[in-house]
């Protein structure tokens, strides 16, 4: 019986609250934001909080999944060019207003869903969305992870 990684069981569980096509397509949208906007508030206090916490999930991505944590990283360095382009003073406000409406958005997909957050459950969860979003792309690329 082949064995079921960890990554395959996160996701699964993961998925079973995230079913609704609205959700997913909200999910798609909210969870990059997200991203985006916890990494320009950790940069918002320094440079090298947003890269150590980025080096930390990155960590726990490779455990999970090469192929998943090199779509990270590429995405977090897209984030983080993208956050040292931008001016100083507008990092925070921007990541504060982006980061609300994003979770609104969330709230009202788990709404539509029926279903609560994966991540009252697990706090893991909040690691894993990303991945979820990025299954997506990786499986129309036929990418495997």
């Amino acid at each position: 019986m082949p064995q079921h990684r960890a990554i395959d069981t996160l996701l699964a569980k993961y998925s079973e609250s995230h079913l609704n096509h609205t959700n997913e397509l909200i999910h798609f949208v909210c969870v990059p934001l997200i991203v985006f906007t916890l990494l320009g508030l950790l940069w918002s206090l320094h440079p090298l909080v947003a890269l150590a916490v980025t080096a930390a999930a990155m960590g726990y991505y490779f455990r999970l999944s090469k192929p998943f944590a090199l779509g990270m990283l590429l995405m977090a360095a897209l984030m983080l060019a993208i956050l040292a382009a931008l001016p100083q003073p507008t990092i925070l406000p921007l990541s504060v207003a982006i980061f609300v409406l994003a979770w609104i958005g969330q709230f009202i997909g788990h709404k539509i869903e029926g279903k609560k957050p994966s991540f009252f459950d697990d706090l893991r969860f909040l690691l894993i969305g990303p991945l979820f979003v990025l299954s997506f792309l990786y499986r129309r690329l036929h990418v495997a992870y």
